[in-house]
C-alpha cells in the first residue's frame, strides 16, 4: 500500500496556506465593501449587502481556525486536535459556510455582474464571488483528503481519532 504520510505533511501547509491566503483577500474585499455599505448605503440590494456581510464572517473563520489548525499540525501532527475527526468536523463546517456563502453571492449578482452597465462596485463584487469560489474550491480538496485520510485510518485500526499522519 502506497504510503500517502510524506506528501499529507508536506501537502497539509501548502493547502492550508493557499486557504488562508485567499480567505485574507475575501476578508479585505468583503470587509472594504461593508464599510463602503456602512458609510454610503449604495449597495445593489439587500441581498448583496447580506450576503457581503456573511462572506465577510466567512473569511474571519476560516482564516482564525484555519491558522488555529495550521500551528498544530506544525507542532504535533499526530496529535488528538489535528486529528482526522478534529479537521473533519472543522472543514466540514467550513465547506457548508462557504457553499453558502459563495452560492449566496452568485444567485445576488445574477450569476455575476457585467461592468459595462457600470454597477457600483461592479469589480469588488465580482472578484468577492471568484475569490469565494477559490475558497470553495481548496477547501472542498481539503475536506476530500481528510475524508480518505479517515478512510485510511479506520482500515489501520485507528478509527477517526487517529491521526492525518501517523
Amino acid at each position: 500500500m502506497v504510503d500517502f504520510d510524506r506528501h499529507i505533511r508536506r501537502g497539509h501547509p501548502v493547502v492550508f496556506g493557499f486557504i488562508i491566503f485567499f480567505s485574507i483577500i475575501e476578508l479585505a474585499i468583503s470587509a472594504w465593501l461593508t464599510s463602503r455599505y456602512n458609510l454610503r448605503h449604495d449597495y445593489l440590494s439587500l441581498a448583496v449587502r447580506d450576503r457581503t456581510r456573511y462572506l465577510l464572517f466567512t473569511s474571519c473563520w476560516t482564516i482564525f481556525f484555519s491558522l488555529f489548525y495550521f500551528a498544530l499540525f506544525l507542532h504535533s501532527p499526530s496529535g488528538i486536535m489535528t486529528s482526522v475527526l478534529s479537521h473533519a468536523v472543522f472543514l466540514f463546517l467550513t465547506w457548508v459556510f462557504w457553499t453558502a456563502g459563495a452560492a449566496s453571492i452568485t444567485a445576488a449578482l445574477g450569476g455575476g455582474l457585467n461592468c459595462d452597465a457600470h454597477f457600483v462596485y461592479c469589480g469588488q463584487l465580482n472578484a468577492l464571488e471568484g475569490f469565494a469560489w477559490v475558497v470553495w474550491i481548496f477547501v472542498t480538496f481539503a475536506l476530500l483528503t481528510v475524508f480518505f485520510r479517515g478512510i485510511a485510518a479506520s482500515r489501520r485500526g485507528d478509527g477517526f481519532r487517529g491521526g492525518l499522519v501517523v
